[in-house]
């Protein structure tokens, strides 16, 4: 349009905080809290995957999201693959080396069947579930190695890294160790996904601490903003193969009480 001011991509800002995860973990209700705030800016999208799915784009790709931001805003984007991609720590240290994360961690075994289920509604998912949970060490084989390759340019996806990682992705202490051996503590917020869906109230100062924003009441819609939640299908489980699931996940259950006090019944 004739007179309209085309804004520089190069010159629009980075993100100053990321969420990193974890996926079925409650990284919707997060971005529809945090873009209540006047102070925040976050992709109208979510999920922008620049350290996942497109850093072959480059820089300037991944500042056009954020080209709209006003000068008080404070920028962030929540894709939750970032944990458990393994090439996203360093890329994210390289471009953000200062950058506040934010992992959103819920109950490892609801976690991993509440991502199975999620992957069946979309047409994911083939295999029921005593399969799917059977094939995943297969069709993860080789996902880290091929990920993690290249020169930080040449990007490539592994679909079942993606769609198929049910214990993978719960297994938070590995991915965890990833960030911590590039970012100082101070800049990781562990959270409990449950409590950000059942005290809100209490979630919410935390995180506009930790991201340095100006106080503001929480959103009076917050106890309906369980977004993106499933249909209850995890309830039928049976109660052994939640035992068995459990017993698997359990370094990561003792790992995740040790190191951070964080617990699930």
């Amino acid at each position: 349009m004739a007179g309209a001011r085309e804004i520089d991509p190069t010159a629009a800002p980075l993100p100053d905080f990321l969420g990193l995860g974890v996926q079925k973990g409650g990284t919707t209700t997060l971005q529809r809290l945090l873009e209540r705030h006047p102070q925040v800016f976050l992709p109208a999208g979510k999920e922008v995957h620049f350290f996942s799915l497109h850093y072959g784009e480059g820089e300037a790709w991944y500042r056009h999201h954020y080209a709209a931001a006003a000068p008080h805003q404070r920028c962030g984007d929540i894709t939750p693959y970032y944990l458990f991609h393994p090439a996203a720590p360093g890329r994210i240290q390289a471009l953000l080396p200062q950058a506040r994360l934010i992992v959103l961690l819920r109950d490892p075994v609801e976690r991993a069947l509440s991502q199975y289920f999620h992957s069946r509604r979309l047409g994911l998912e083939p295999l029921d579930l005593d399969a799917a949970l059977a094939a995943e060490p297969q069709r993860l084989a080789g996902a880290e190695a091929l990920l993690a390759a290249g020169d930080g340019v040449v990007v490539g996806r592994h679909r079942s890294h993606q769609e198929h990682s049910y214990l993978s992705r719960s297994r938070y202490e590995q991915q965890l160790d990833r960030y911590e051996a590039l970012f100082p503590p101070g800049q990781l917020l562990l959270l409990r996904s449950e409590d950000l869906f059942a005290a809100p109230e209490r979630i919410w100062p935390l995180l506009l601490e930790f991201l340095a924003l100006d106080p503001c009441p929480l959103p009076a819609e917050a106890a309906s903003l369980r977004a993106n939640a499933g249909r209850g299908e995890a309830g039928h489980v049976p109660e052994a193969l939640r035992r068995r699931l459990r017993q698997e996940l359990e370094p990561t259950y003792r790992a995740m009480a040790a190191r951070y006090g964080i617990s699930w019944p």
